[in-house]
């Protein structure tokens, strides 16, 4: 690599420290409509990524103001809310925001959340299997790319900003779909999945998928430094991950 090279794959790694770092500007208080969400997620026993893991997820997204953004695992839309609240706040918008769910129901409460900020005309809803939505994003980049016209692709097939939230078992795999969808200087951004404890019994199926998954989320970082930079950023309630391609 020439030194060249050399300052450039620096300044890349620096600038992605920059955009993980705290914006003292910004409120650290939840948006009313995400508290709100964040009390129904209780009510139904959900999980969801800490206040602490958003709000700084919200000041990176806040910096980097992307055109473009996905978001995996929309939830009942407890991120999106704080997404949509930046976005209002500081007005501008970004040309196109998907938001991919699995489940059918939680996609009509994120359209309430859509409508509630009057994002209709640059938001999408999706609904379903991202192993499907992904073969059928590529099989539509595919087919454009050949000149026919197959209409809107399922999901966007570049984005400036990723957000995967799934299951650890799924994570690593996941991830590394949702990598090439990146835009160049594009930020993904995940969760790190815990660190299973104890000894796990051979029979213990979940707990065997909970090893296998996070032994696949090692492979994944192992095979990616020498292409992505990776950056970890601790906080309370999780660890923040964010790939940017070298």
């Amino acid at each position: 690599m020439s030194e060249d090279e050399n300052v450039n794959a620096l300044s890349r790694g620096e600038v992605l420290s920059s955009i993980l770092s705290p914006d003292q500007n910004r409120s650290r208080d939840e948006p009313a409509i995400a508290a709100n969400i964040s009390a129904q997620l209780s009510h139904m026993g959900l999980d969801t990524w800490s206040i602490s893991v958003i709000r700084r997820l919200r000041d990176a997204i806040g910096r980097i103001k992307p055109e473009r953004i996905i978001e995996i695992g929309g939830g009942i839309g407890h991120r999106s809310a704080w997404i949509f609240d930046l976005i209002e706040q500081d007005d501008w918008q970004p040309i196109r925001y998907d938001i991919v769910e699995n489940g059918a129901k939680f996609g009509v409460i994120i359209h309430r959340l859509m409508t509630r900020y009057k994002a209709e005309t640059w938001t999408k809803i999706v609904v379903g299997e991202l192993d499907s939505l992904i073969a059928e994003t590529n099989a539509w980049n595919a087919a454009s790319k050949s000149g026919i016209e197959v209409g809107d692709s399922p999901i966007q097939p570049i984005a400036d900003v990723i957000i995967v939230d799934c299951n650890g078992t799924k994570l690593a795999h996941q991830v590394e779909q949702m990598l090439p969808l990146l835009n160049s200087g594009g930020i993904l951004f995940t969760l790190e999945p815990h660190v299973p404890a104890g000894d796990i019994d051979e029979n213990d199926k979940a707990g065997m998928a909970a090893v296998e998954g996070f032994n696949s989320w090692i492979n994944l970082i192992q095979s990616k430094t020498e292409t992505y930079h990776i950056a970890f950023n601790p906080l309370f309630g999780g660890t923040l991950v964010a790939f940017l391609e070298k």
